[in-house]
């Protein structure tokens, strides 16, 4: 006793700096405890007063340790959410994994028995050996710290599994600078709650998934991945002790966990340990274990921690498209074109099967989805320009239209459509204008069909991204001044697939599909398809062995944007529907870039993996489509075997005679502008008139005066100003007019 009175002693002595501040603190608060007892007292008496004091400490101390109320175990599981959220293919493989919460690191709950006998032991071993044996609370650990302070030695924590899981699961009780006994009692308190309502592997498996590590990871799944790059079950008893000697210090340095791990193992050489904790800051573990086949697709369907999507994507077709768009983009060079995108559709049940948004690469734009981007469309919308035209029984396949310069009038100024290579074929069929994708005999087309109607046929295709009406776009959107996204394309396309039915395509896995509609006439789909799918037709174009023609049936488009900015590929079998997009997302042109040489590779290879041992066929012509043999008197093409919605079927094909046609003024053309030149004599200065059809008895007036002569080939003086050309008949009717303007 008197050596342990000594021992006492001096450690008071010691420890006196460090203890006066807490007695003082201790002595007024006891003074304030007096100063509110000492009336209640004198009121009910010294005896009954000092009777009732153990019982009202008690109550205080009882009310001022209360821990808070443990959760239920599953309840705590259902609430968990992890940090990531997970996407998967049609067969159930994961496909992507997405971090949606940046406040921490974590992954799914894990199972104990799925965390591996190394980990559960080190863990065990070195937080709290007699967690199987004690009730929450380690008198014995309790009882050599008291021994070990009282004898100024090095003390050790006495805290145990389920009193830290008990400060996860109420940080309150556990708050920084908390070390008060009171705080230490609710934790105790709070354990003892847990041990009798938990069992003792449901408080292990809770304290392995809640334990913080190194960083921002939380919990042995996603502390094991991020230090080690495999899973719990994985790692070895000298991973494991690693990962348990962070679990009392996670930012400690590698030399203080090493040591820690060398002590816990018992071993001599620590050469290995020492290098496994060295290793445990390296980066990207967590990102290596992420396949990384759908990143775009994950980034469009993963919004919440947690989630997990199964979706239809194939893994065949998306690796297909993947390596296709790479080989391409490596090929042509980021100095060429940096970007690209494939979306693949089943046609007959709309499911997504590829969604490539991207591969990366020389991107600049990586993190941009290519597949959704809004983009202008090019000539891709031509077909679904003249579908409507032939449905509606005002062109067929064989109609000539005139591949010449055309001027028109517009709210901003003359719009002068030209063709790609800048030159004009004359009177062209419709099935060459389209296979050609010929400009000029588009806007032409576009005349005849109304700006209006286009627009609310390709709203009705699902180009829900025009939001203008058909004056917003005018003339231009005959030749795909509209931004659409590559999944409405393969869309819309899959619409000419399926003989003009359409229906909304699918990205989840079970997902209802929608209700389909008619919404171009089958007849005309089938004609549409049969253009697109010839490869005499496009010959002068594309040439007869382009990357459009396969050895299977398959029908295709390409389309290069304005500024040579986006090129597209899109087309279709039997079975697939396959749409191509490369570009540049930062909106620069691309170089030397065309359609057959940008997507339409890509869409080759592509449609070639998908239909490997089983070729595409053509489509069954549907009813009310019949054959007749043409003949062109003027078109420069040969005669063929032509395809007519029935009762629209011409043998012969011939411009329409001059006195059948309407006279109309082509020059000068309505809207235009010319400048005077004072420099030089005004009689050397004049304007020449031309005017279409047969002319006779017909006259022009200038401004409300008839001008004598014959109305073809006159020269009108250049008088500054605004001026109206109209041109009339034989009674004086007005049929046609023009304004310009000379400045």
């Amino acid at each position: 006793m008197k050596r342990l009175f000594s021992r006492f002693t001096a450690w008071v002595a010691r420890t006196e700096d460090a203890l006066w501040p807490h007695v003082r603190r201790m002595v007024a608060r006891l003074r304030g405890v007096c100063d509110w007892l000492w009336p209640k007292l004198r009121a009910i008496g010294w005896k009954r007063g000092l009777l009732a004091l153990p019982l009202v400490a008690l109550a205080w101390l009882y009310f001022a340790t209360l821990p808070p109320s443990p959760p239920d175990f599953d309840d705590l599981k259902a609430e968990w959410k992890a940090s990531d959220a997970w996407l998967y293919d049609r067969t159930g493989a994961l496909l992507d994994e997405v971090r949606v919460d940046f406040t921490m690191r974590r992954l799914a709950w894990m199972p104990l028995d799925q965390m591996g006998e190394p980990l559960r032991a080190a863990v065990i071993h070195a937080e709290d050996r007699r967690f199987a044996s004690h009730g929450g609370v380690d008198l014995l650990a309790l009882g050599s710290l008291l021994r070990t302070r009282i004898e100024g030695g090095r003390a050790r924590g006495a805290s145990t599994i389920t009193m830290q899981l008990a400060a996860f699961l109420a940080p309150e009780i556990a708050r920084p600078g908390a070390r008060g006994w009171r705080d230490k009692l609710r934790q105790m308190r709070a354990a003892w709650a847990l041990e009798s309502k938990w069992e003792k592997d449901e408080i292990l498996e809770a304290y392995l998934n809640l334990a913080p590590f190194r960083g921002e990871a939380q919990g042995v799944p996603a502390g094991a991945v991020m230090l080690f790059g495999k899973p719990p079950a994985k790692l070895a008893p000298r991973e494991a002790a690693v990962m348990a000697a962070l679990l009392p210090d996670p930012a400690a340095s590698p030399q203080r966990v090493a040591a820690r791990a060398c002590r816990q193992l018992g071993e001599a050489d620590c050469t290995t340990i020492e290098a496994l904790a060295a290793n445990i800051a390296a980066r990207g573990r967590m990102k290596a274990q992420d396949p990384d086949l759908a990143p775009h697709l994950a980034g469009k369907l993963l919004s919440e921690p947690g989630m997990r999507v199964k979706t239809t994507i194939d893994p065949r077709a998306q690796l297909a498209a993947t390596q296709a768009l790479r080989h391409q983009l490596q090929g042509l060079g980021p100095t060429r074109v940096r970007d690209g995108a494939v979306v693949v559709v089943d046609n007959a049940s709309g499911e997504v099967l590829a969604y490539v948004g991207g591969v990366g690469l020389g991107s600049t734009a990586s993190d941009v989805d290519g597949a959704d981007a809004a983009r202008q469309a090019g000539s891709t919308l031509k077909p679904f320009l003249f579908a409507q035209l032939i449905e509606r029984k005002w062109l067929t396949a064989a109609s000539i239209l005139d591949d010449s310069p055309v001027q028109l009038d517009t709210a901003s100024g003359l719009y002068v459509p030209r063709n790609y290579d800048n030159a004009f074929l004359g009177p062209v069929s419709v099935r060459r204008a389209l296979a050609n994708s010929l400009n000029v005999p588009a806007v032409r087309a576009l005349l005849l069909d109304g700006v209006q109607d286009f627009r609310d046929r390709l709203w009705d295709l699902g180009y829900n991204g025009l939001e203008g009406d058909g004056a917003y776009y005018g003339f231009s959107l005959a030749l795909g001044s509209a931004e659409v996204t590559l999944l409405e394309q393969a869309n819309a396309y899959r619409t000419l697939a399926n003989g003009g039915r359409w229906s909304a395509l699918k990205l989840r896995a079970g997902e209802a599909g929608s209700d389909t509609r008619q919404v171009i006439d089958p007849a005309a789909a089938w004609i549409i398809g049969d253009i697109l799918s010839d490869p005499s037709a496009r010959a002068g174009t594309f040439g007869v062995d382009s990357a459009l023609r396969l050895p299977f049936w398959a029908a295709a488009k390409t389309g290069t944007s304005k500024g040579m900015r986006d090129n597209w590929c899109v087309g279709y079998s039997d079975r697939y529907t396959v749409a191509v997009w490369v570009g540049n997302l930062e909106g620069d042109s691309m170089r030397s870039v065309s359609g057959t040489s940008g997507a339409a590779p890509v869409w080759r290879d592509v449609m070639l993996a998908l239909h490997a041992g089983k070729p595409g066929a053509a489509p069954a012509r549907p009813k009310g489509v019949e054959p007749l043999r043409v003949t062109f008197a003027s078109a420069g093409e040969p005669a063929r075997s032509e395809w007519f919605i029935a009762g629209t079927g011409q043998a012969t094909l011939a411009p329409a005679p001059e006195f059948s046609r309407r006279p109309r003024i082509t020059n000068p053309a309505s809207g235009s502008v010319y400048a005077y030149d004072p420099d030089i004599p005004p009689d050397r200065q004049s304007l020449g008139v031309q005017v279409s059809g047969a002319v006779t008895g017909y006259t022009l007036s200038l401004d409300g005066r008839i001008i004598q002569g014959s109305p073809d080939g006159l020269q009108l003086p250049m008088l500054p100003g605004s001026h109206l050309l109209a041109l009339h008949d034989e009674g004086g009717k007005k049929v046609d007019q023009v304004r310009f303007t000379v400045r």
